[in-house]
């Protein structure tokens, strides 16, 4: 069985459908919920699913060891974000290489980076006219939405698209490939 830890800040839409997808696998297991905010909505799916939590201090996280001895102690072997805000310190990447994974709300390489998430990721692409916008699943490296494309889906860029309408349609791919593709890359690598 493997155990992943799923990070996330806001409200949890990605976090429930991941909790969902895995809540009757005899193969993958969420065991942890972690947030920056003790007001994410996230929690509550972290309570409704009976998983436990950890909440971040900031200064610990970043400049310290990251939480690496109690994601350790936890058996996290996987960690998987949806919608965190905070840069993955490196030492977290380095104990978890290539088994860190992130969804972002564009098609990377393009409106990627530092400040790029939510409205001002949809509004960039509107913005630039773009005719399609999609999301990008990949894993974290040192810097922001720079590590190895998993997988990539498409949707159109619409003329009338507002931040929001454009946000929902991403949020639509998000929601139906995010744990799908997770679960084949914890999957394909089993040892």
């Amino acid at each position: 069985m493997k155990r992943i830890a799923i990070f996330a800040s806001g409200t949890g839409s990605n976090a429930k459908k991941i909790l969902a997808h895995f809540q009757s696998s005899n193969k993958v297991q969420v065991v942890l919920i972690v947030s920056n905010k003790p007001t994410a909505g996230v929690l509550n799916f972290a309570n409704e699913y009976s998983v436990p939590t950890l909440l971040l201090e900031r200064e610990r996280f970043v400049n310290g060891d990251g939480y690496v001895s109690a994601l350790q102690s936890a058996g996290i072997d996987w960690i998987i974000l949806a919608g965190f805000l905070w840069k993955i310190p490196p030492i977290l990447v380095k104990h978890w290489e290539k088994r860190i994974i992130n969804i972002h709300p564009a098609l990377l390489p393009n409106y990627g980076g530092k400040g790029m998430y939510g409205e001002a990721v949809h509004q960039a692409v509107i913005t630039a006219n773009e005719k399609e916008s999609g999301i990008t699943i990949h894993y974290v490296d040192e810097q922001y939405d720079h590590g190895t494309t998993i997988f990539q889906a498409t949707c159109p860029v619409l003329p009338a698209d507002t931040p929001a309408s454009l946000a929902n349609r991403i949020h639509t791919l998000e929601h139906l490939h995010y744990p799908v593709v997770i679960e084949k890359e914890i999957l394909s690598q089993v040892d």
